[in-house]
């Protein structure tokens, strides 16, 4: 079983300490383990729970009400496809195709090698720079089939 390590430990009662109470902290000690780890374990999260008086259910409706927890391992690089109506309208659907083709994978796939994994996400909240993507916390706007490439080319070594 993987325990929380001291750090990860040290970080979350932080977060409580800034929190009323200790619910209100679970996005934040989600993220924690989160990006040590890069997903949360069924393991991790109840031992969070436990730290947060909550049970592992109730936990785990937080961790998957918020696409940006991964509760399943995902790969180095996680590309978050825009697909809201702003960004469909102006192209997303290629931009997928084109995704799913160079990475060889669909949504919520990774990578045989473990370098992307492929998510939808509603909004970016980029509607001006519509279609939109996210590699890890790096926003792409007014992307291209021929942009996409060039974005994933330069990951090619990371």
């Amino acid at each position: 079983m993987i325990m929380l390590t001291e750090q990860e430990k040290k970080e979350i009662d932080e977060e409580l300490n800034r929190s009323v109470h200790k619910r209100a902290a679970c996005v934040d000690a989600l993220k924690i383990v989160q990006r040590r780890r890069g997903w949360v374990s069924d393991e991790s999260l109840a031992e969070i729970a436990g730290l947060l008086d909550m049970t592992t259910e109730e936990l785990d409706s937080v961790a998957t009400f918020y696409n940006l927890i991964y509760r399943r391992p995902v790969g180095r690089h996680v590309v978050l496809l825009c697909d809201s109506i702003s960004c469909w309208i102006v192209g997303q659907e290629e931009l997928y195709a084109h995704l799913k083709k160079r990475l060889g994978i669909d949504w919520g796939q990774t990578t045989p090698d473990n370098k992307f994994t492929l998510l939808p996400v509603a909004c970016l909240g980029a509607c001006d720079l519509a279609p939109a993507m996210m590699i890890d916390d790096e926003l792409h706007g007014g992307l291209t089939p021929q942009k996409l490439d060039e974005i994933l080319d330069t990951m090619k070594h990371s």
